[in-house]
């Protein structure tokens, strides 16, 4: 954690690095302030809970993040199985998300269901029910189980997180998860507004006056539902270069969120005005933020902003 900062800062491991060089990469960053390190499960690139272990089992301190699988292609008892085991093996080190998956990619696999929603719904449940030990049987639109429990449960179930952007599944989010995180390209008017449904959606679930629990208060020790978002990373002093080297990304980001390229918000440019970008998520409600570095050499960026957020 950053001196005097309260909010949590994470680095994505991204999706084009080499997978070999997820092990130094970890290292690097354990040695630093950062307090997570965020893997990824899009089809065809790597799996995540493989990501997951490995970068638990070579670091000693920062927690790391499952951003996110795909809840299409995870039956809920093997996911929380997955998910058990490394909670038990480095406990409260472990961030779990889930979300629905690109819907034209699970349709590519054959993973595509009737409603995302529902399904999102009751993985997050059954999933966190099995984590707590629970023995599970539900006849759900999506996810049947019948008496399904875990042997080796963790002491300490790790938070399970929705990874979502629309209203309804934001709701969703919390309704049953007890984090969202959300995708690059939300800047802190989005964060503010993605704040308020995921609080109409814990108050619908009965959490009291502030909406911020989830369904149960959440295995959170501090009982709070976490807001995590990404935003891509690009140091450099040299603003045409910067506009280049971000410029696919700001184009794929733009493509999802239905917005112009110079709309998509990123901590990019000179260290201090990707400092106060990540200071601007902060201020609007984003209790982690999780930095995208873009490039083949993302730790310079790292180290770059972690200098500017110091005060340096």
């Amino acid at each position: 954690m950053i001196s005097g900062v309260p909010m949590r800062l994470g680095v994505m491991f991204d999706r084009d690095l080499p997978p070999e060089t997820l092990v130094p990469f970890c290292r690097h960053l354990d040695a630093t302030e950062v307090d997570d390190v965020w893997v990824v499960e899009d089809l065809g690139w790597t799996g995540a809970v493989s990501s997951a272990a490995t970068a638990l089992a070579v670091t000693g301190r920062i927690r790391v993040g499952i951003g996110i699988t795909p809840a299409p292609l995870r039956n809920p008892v093997l996911l929380a199985m997955e998910l058990g085991n490394l909670a038990r093996m480095h406990p409260n080190r472990l961030a779990a998300g889930i979300g629905h998956g690109v819907q034209d990619w699970m349709r590519r696999a054959g993973a595509a269901v009737p409603s995302p929603l529902a399904l999102l719904e009751e993985t997050v449940l059954a999933v966190r029910a099995l984590l707590r030990g629970e023995t599970v049987t539900t006849r759900g639109r999506a996810v049947r189980l019948d008496g399904m429990r875990l042997v080796h449960p963790p002491a300490v179930p790790p938070p399970v997180l929705a990874g979502v952007m629309g209203p309804r599944s934001l709701e969703l989010s919390g309704r049953v998860a007890q984090g969202t995180i959300l995708p690059e390209g939300f800047g802190p008017e989005r964060i503010a507004g993605a704040r308020e449904l995921i609080g109409a959606g814990g108050q619908a679930a009965g959490d009291g006056p502030d909406g911020e629990h989830g369904s149960d208060g959440g295995d959170r020790p501090d009982g709070g539902h976490e807001v995590a978002v990404f935003t891509h990373l690009y140091v450099g002093d040299d603003p045409a270069r910067v506009r280049e080297a971000v410029r696919p990304s700001a184009e794929e980001t733009a493509s999802f969120l239905g917005i112009a390229p110079d709309e998509a918000p990123m901590a990019a440019g000179t260290a201090e005005e990707a400092a106060e970008h990540v200071r601007a998520l902060w201020a609007a409600g984003a209790g982690t933020v999780v930095l995208r570095p873009i490039g083949d050499d993302p730790l310079v960026h790292v180290d770059r902003i972690l200098a500017a957020l110091r005060g340096r």
